[in-house]
Parts: structure tokens; sequence; C-alpha cells
């Protein structure tokens, strides 16, 4: 059988001022197009479906359209489950209704799936954590564990006060538990979760700049070892750039956010995980590249001229702009700037001779004209920064005003 491993999609989320829905229409385009080229069998999408709690219509209207094309109108399983970015509640609320067109909502850690069928496929078992599927027209049973992600509450809700000890040794258990009453050779066997999961010994992983923090320490990090024996591949979400943290022959990936929504992730390159899987054997998956979005982008430059020309040649880009100077941009050097260019999110001004000035006694002398005066004020109110002649000119004539 085929999947297609998907997550971080934050429909809704914005960069600064600037919407991304549609972009994100786009590359909700392009997964559809990727999942009925490689003739799929099931979709997984591991969490932070949207990008706050309280999404926008369009950003619903957005997730629930995909959904529906993603299961071809009820004809292909599609599991979604919530993420640290999600309401759990607003994820589960149209799950009655999903599950007619094949669609699977899952918004709480221990929640269990009321078994039901459609004319393509059916729950064959059905616990907490755990969903059995029979597939039309594949010949072995697909197990799911599913761990979406909870919050502070819950997880000592269902883990105990004592979070930091137990929260590895409870999913451990819980897993293994599963696995071995569910999980044997005839099947599939996958686990999808939104979590921060790494290899215990690895190099801490970086979340994402503006994601809303999972690991706080080392109390929520849980490690790939958790995961039992039987299972084949592990879907995860949460970190935005694509890896596999597992092995080879039982891979455990991150698939990555569809599109950059940080600097952070300048110049990343976003994918889709299509697995092949089978019963008692070793998956095999490949990472799909996704084409669609705006390219986001960091530059320095040394000159507004420069900055200008680089601008009006790439015009489908974000950029962070830094410009290095002696003095702060006057208003028509900003003006031009962002003239030249409709994707300048930050505008960065930088002071080349920062070191040479923090090194300097911060001394002023107070015996000078009131001209000189607001001149080093200004020097020392802003990194060495020289105040510009447009600025001088306006001092000058509030001061004889």
């Amino acid at each position: 059988m085929k999947i297609l491993h998907t997550a971080d999609w934050h429909l809704g989320k914005r960069l600064d001022r600037f919407s991304r829905l549609e972009e994100q229409a786009s590359v909700m385009n392009e997964i559809i197009g990727i999942a009925d080229e490689e003739k799929v069998d099931l979709i997984l999408i591991a969490g932070d479906l949207f990008d706050n709690f309280t999404p926008g219509v369009e950003a619903v209207e957005l997730f629930y359209k995909t959904l529906k094309r993603l299961s071809q109108n009820g004809k292909r399983p599609v599991i979604a489950i919530s993420g640290n970015h999600d309401s759990a509640n607003l994820i589960n609320a149209p799950d009655p209704l999903a599950r007619e067109c094949g669609i699977i909502l899952i918004g709480h850690p221990k929640a269990e799936i009321i078994p039901f069928g459609t004319e393509y496929f059916k729950i064959l078992n059905s616990k907490e954590g755990f969903i059995e599927l029979e597939i039309k027209n594949l010949d072995f049973p697909v197990r799911i564990l599913h761990t979406p992600y909870a919050n502070e509450v819950r997880l000592k809700e269902y883990f105990g006060e004592n979070k930091e000890e137990e929260i590895n040794k409870v999913l451990s258990q819980t897993w293994k538990e599963l696995a071995d009453e569910f999980c044997d050779n005839s099947g599939v066997n996958l686990l999808t979760a939104h979590l921060y999961m790494n290899k215990k010994g690895s190099e801490i992983l970086e979340e994402p700049e503006g994601e809303k923090p999972i690991k706080i320490g080392n109390a929520d990090l849980i490690f790939s070892d958790s995961i039992p024996d039987q299972i084949q591949y592990t879907a995860l979400g949460h970190l935005h750039g694509f890896q596999n943290i597992g092995t080879k022959d039982k891979p455990v990936v991150y698939s990555s956010s569809p599109l950059c929504y940080s600097f952070s992730e300048a110049g990343q390159t976003k994918y889709v995980s299509i697995i092949e899987a089978e019963p008692g054997k070793a998956v095999t998956y490949e990472k799909k590249a996704l084409k669609n979005g705006r390219v986001l982008v960091r530059k320095t430059f040394t000159s507004v001229e420069e900055s200008v020309q680089w601008l009006k040649e790439n015009p489908n880009t974000f950029i962070e702009l830094t410009l290095e100077s002696e003095t702060f941009l006057t208003a028509d050097e900003r003006r031009l700037m962002y003239q030249s260019h409709g994707g300048i999110v930050y505008l960065i001004p930088k002071i080349n001779n920062q070191e040479l000035s923090e090194q300097k006694p911060n001394e002023i002398n107070l015996n000078q004209n009131i001209e000189s005066l607001f001149k080093d004020y200004f020097k020392s109110k802003n990194g060495g920064q020289e105040a510009n002649e447009e600025l001088m000119n306006l001092f000058n004539e509030i001061l004889n005003a």
C-alpha cells in the first residue's frame, strides 16, 4: 500500500502583516495532486492543522475542502490529528459528518473512535489511541496508533502530576500494550503523533521560530525508543523541517510544514512523505518536494541602490532585509525600497561601526552647543548611529520654532 504523510499546515497563518492563505490554497492543491498521482491508499496529517484555536472562516473552509478532495469524496481514508496550535474540541466537532466523507478527525490523546464503515473502508477495531482499518482492494488490515498533542492540563489528567517522569513511561507503556494486542505481522502497523520527539543522546532539535513551544527544558521531550518494535513507520508533526530521527528500516519522520513560515526556515525545501508498506517488511519512503509558495530570504546589503536592484529582480519573495550603513535611512530611501518590492517583511538598519562605538567611553561633553549635544545624545541612544541630514534639519526646525 501507499501512504501520504503531511503535517503542520498552519492554515490561516500570517507572516507579520502578510496573509499566506492564497499560497496555502496553492500548496494544498499540490498535495492533493501528489496524492492522486501517487495513487495513495491512506492520508495521515500529523497535527497543527490550523495556526490558532480560533481560525478564520477562510482557513476553515480551505481545510474542509482540502480534506474532502484528499478523501476523493469518501473513497480514500484521511486521518488528521490535532497539534499544539489546534483546539482539540474544534477538530473533534465535525467528526460525525466528516466520517461520511471517509475523514477521521482526532482531537484528544485518549480518543476512542466509534467504529463505522463506508463503501470503501471500515474500522475493524477501536480502542483509546488506536484504530484498525480494512481498506477496499487491500488484502490486509492497517493499524494506527494515534497520539494528538495534549496541553499541560490534559497531560496531568492523563499522565499524573509527575509529568516530567511519567510522560515517556506512560506513552511507552500505552503504545506497547496497544501494539502487543493488535499489531502482528499480518497487517501494516503505523504510529502518528504530534510531539516533540528525538533520538536519545542526539543533539537537541530546534523548534521553529514563532512556533508555540512544546519543549520546556526536557519535560516534554519524548524519546524515539518509546516506539514499539511492531511499528513500521512513525508519522510525526511539530518540527517544520523534513527529517528522519529513526532508522532506514523503521523511519520516524517529521514530514515538514508545506510552506516556510518564518525566516528561520528561509531556504528550506518543503516536502510530503510517500510511504510504501506491506505486512511484515520494512517500509520504504520518498520525500516529495513541494514547489508552491513564496520563497523566504534573509539578505544583507551595504547600499540602498544595491538593495533596490535585488528587490526588483526577485519580486516573488518575502524578505528580511538588513541594510548596513553609517546613518539612519531617510524617509525617501525607505519609501524607495518599499516601492521596489511588495514583500519586505522586516527592514533592519545596522550600524557598521557598532562594535567600535560600544568600545568608546560613554562620555558626552556638556559644554558643546545644542546641535552637537543632540548629535552625541542621538549616537548614545542608537548604538553609535549618526543622525542623518534630514533628522538634523528637523531638529533645527523644531529648535528655531
